[in-house]
């Protein structure tokens, strides 16, 4: 899912609570709808994209985040991550292997995009190995110091879960994602180091974001 194809498309607006507005659209050949969450962050630029290579506090923000782990990354700003979901006993936790990357895009924003690569590992008997997930976050620096996120995603939880379900819970993921997301960047005790190897592909500024 590319930026310009993540931020058009038919999105429909579904709620907005604490600041935080989600809408949902039809996928084509899909059943289970994608999402969209919007918001808008009183932090600094740079932390936000610090907060995203800090791996090891992904728990405290991913909604529902079972494990995490880093299985590959190269200088190029690319990652293979692996990451369980909880999911309501009895069904089995979702697995998901995708392969991110960071991008600077249009009018100083920075993206971030994320493509399942389900056959990347062995399949794992206790867990059900997610095989459609596909997304983007989008940083996008805005007047007074603030940061608009857009985070947009579709993700098929496979067979076992009715369609029904997973449309139902649509509120969930970019809401409570978004909402930890905000309060620990937020957090002045929370000083994620920056990674330096994005400076090796652009220059990120707090005021400005990218050139």
């Amino acid at each position: 899912m590319d930026v310009a194809t993540a931020l058009a498309g038919n999105w429909e607006f579904r709620v907005e609570h604490k600041g935080i507005r989600v809408y949902s659209s039809r996928i084509a050949g899909s059943s289970v709808l994608g999402f969209k969450g919007e918001a808008e962050f009183e932090v600094p630029f740079r932390k936000l994209v610090s907060l995203f290579h800090d791996f090891t506090s992904y728990r405290r923000w991913v909604h529902q985040l079972a494990e995490m782990e880093v299985l590959d990354s190269n200088n190029e700003l690319e990652y293979v991550i692996r990451q369980v979901i909880n999911t309501p006993w009895p069904m089995p936790k979702r697995e998901m292997i995708v392969r991110t990357g960071l991008h600077a895009s249009e009018a100083g924003a920075v993206a971030l995009t994320m493509q399942g690569v389900p056959e990347y590992l062995p399949l794992r008997p206790n867990l059900h190995r997610v095989r459609e997930t596909r997304g983007v976050w989008v940083f996008m620096p805005i007047e007074g110091g603030k940061v608009h996120i857009t985070f947009v995603m579709h993700m098929n939880p496979g067979n076992d879960v009715p369609p029904a379900l997973s449309n139902a819970a649509l509120f969930e993921v970019p809401f409570y994602s978004l909402q930890k997301m905000r309060t620990l960047a937020q957090d002045t005790s929370y000083n994620p180091p920056w990674p330096s190897v994005v400076d090796d592909h652009f220059v990120i500024e707090d005021d400005h974001g990218t050139r």
